[in-house]
């Protein structure tokens, strides 16, 4: 299993928790520095300009510049960026995503983001596509993108984007990887066409199984490394773990980073006080049930590895605290 974590870009990842840290590039560089020695192998960089988990009025950083100055104080650690193709002109984005690329030495892959947020979209002027459109716009976003970072000069004329004889260079040190995740059919067949690499919000193992499964024969042989999203408590004992995790999830009254939660949510009124718990998190990171003790996330993550999950992208907080306490207990324990 290689280890992931989720640079903190928003702050903090508790939606229900107001004394998090706010967001800030000294505590986002300090955190990728030491993540590398104590054995993360990959930091996630999300993209959304507004606050989706503490206010869309709290600090946001930016994901592009943030991932363009995390590669040039890391040196092992797989930068792995959130891009969203209706934000980016693919031609102006692929040459940008070379020299971050070659300032890591390589270490640079992209996970690729169909958008979901209109009001985001609205509020910067941009084209926000209906569901199907996202992936057909995306699918081309990327042969423009692959094409520039592969050929000499480039020229395409699509529905969405045009290029003549279009020049990147330099060009990567090496071809990024290309992450996405996705549950519709349009989604998974745009993955399983463009992508080497799916990425799924968090899931137990019997439900996360069989899209690696269907993932894999969409692909009909081509190699793909899979990746899922989840919140992690490690503590000594069970009793003790379950105190943090009802400390996190006790919700109240509706803090700020609840404004998305009707437009996410759909269900009976005992479903939505089952998910105003599970949305305290995000990403369904709480599903795998990474809580408990050493020994119980040793044998949980053996479980998913059992299936074929290669990557787990983690959220914890206090970040820097418990990114600690994970490494030491299950990373090298």
């Amino acid at each position: 299993m290689r280890y992931g974590y989720w640079m903190p870009v928003f702050g903090g990842w508790l939606r229900n928790v107001d004394d998090e840290r706010p967001a800030s590039w000294d505590y986002a560089r300090d955190l990728a520095v030491r993540a590398e020695q104590i054995g993360y192998d990959l930091t996630l960089i999300a993209e959304l300009n507004l606050n989706d988990i503490k206010g869309v009025d709290q600090p946001a950083l930016d994901a592009w510049s943030t991932a363009a100055a995390i590669a040039a104080v890391t040196k092992t650690q797989e930068i792995m960026v959130a891009v969203r193709p209706n934000f980016h002109q693919p031609a102006l984005f692929a040459k940008a995503a070379a020299n971050v690329d070659r300032i890591s030495g390589g270490r640079l892959s992209l996970n690729v983001v169909s958008s979901w947020w209109a009001d985001e979209a609205k509020q910067y002027g941009l084209q926000f596509d209906a569901h199907d459109d996202r992936y057909a716009r995306t699918s081309e976003w990327l042969d423009v993108v692959k094409g520039l970072w592969t050929e000499e000069r480039f020229s395409f004329s699509g529905r969405f984007y045009t290029t003549d004889q279009a020049i990147c260079s330099p060009k990567p040190a090496k071809m990024p990887t290309l992450y996405a995740g996705g549950e519709s059919d349009a989604a998974k067949a745009m993955i399983a066409g463009q992508c080497s690499a799916y990425v799924m919000h968090g899931d137990p193992v019997d439900a996360v199984a069989p899209k690696i499964v269907d993932m894999k024969r969409r692909a009909n042989g081509r190699p793909m490394t899979f990746g899922m999203a989840a919140y992690a408590i490690v503590r000594d004992s069970e009793a003790e773990a379950q105190r943090e995790l009802d400390r996190i999830t006790t919700v109240r009254d509706l803090p700020a980073g609840y404004d998305n939660f009707d437009q996410w949510l759909s269900g009976t009124q005992l479903e939505r006080e089952l998910k105003l718990r599970e949305y305290a998190v995000s990403n369904r990171g709480l599903r795998p049930n990474l809580v408990g003790t050493p020994e119980q996330l040793k044998q949980r993550i053996a479980d998913y590895e059992g299936v074929g999950l290669d990557l787990l992208l983690l959220q914890m907080s206090p970040q820097a605290e418990e990114m600690e306490r994970f490494a030491a207990q299950v990373i090298q324990g």
